[in-house]
């Protein structure tokens, strides 16, 4: 009984509080000059999604306006290639050890599906 009790306070806890996204997720996203592996890592502090994204060729780019609202997740990343700043908007949802985002690069008219998994820890 006491198990049962303490799963379900789990399960009220992660559905009123959401998600944990905190940590390290790692997926891999197939563009047209091939596939790109991609690790995230994520902190979550209240509503606030703070982090990296490191995408090898890309290097690693610091998280900009993060939210975390129960199992929805947005952010923006701006990077440089070549010298120029291009800016990728990230929104996403998140399923137990999955997340499906979506990325958008506004200037380019372009976006892209990936899905990342919680790497262990």
């Amino acid at each position: 009984m006491l198990k049962r009790f303490l799963a379900l306070a789990a399960f009220l806890a992660l559905s009123i509080w959401g998600a944990d996204v905190t940590g390290t997720w790692k997926g891999s996203i197939e563009t047209p000059n091939g596939n790109i592996d991609t690790t995230f890592v994520f902190k979550v502090d209240g509503g606030k999604l703070t982090g990296t994204v490191d995408s090898g060729p890309m290097g690693q780019s610091e998280i900009t306006e993060g939210k975390a609202d129960g199992d929805q997740l947005s952010f923006a990343v701006v990077r440089n290639f070549n010298g120029n700043e291009f800016r990728m908007n990230y929104k996403g949802k998140v399923s137990g050890d999955e997340i499906k985002l979506t990325i958008e690069l506004p200037a380019m008219d372009r976006t892209f599906e990936m899905t990342v998994k919680k790497a262990a820890s």
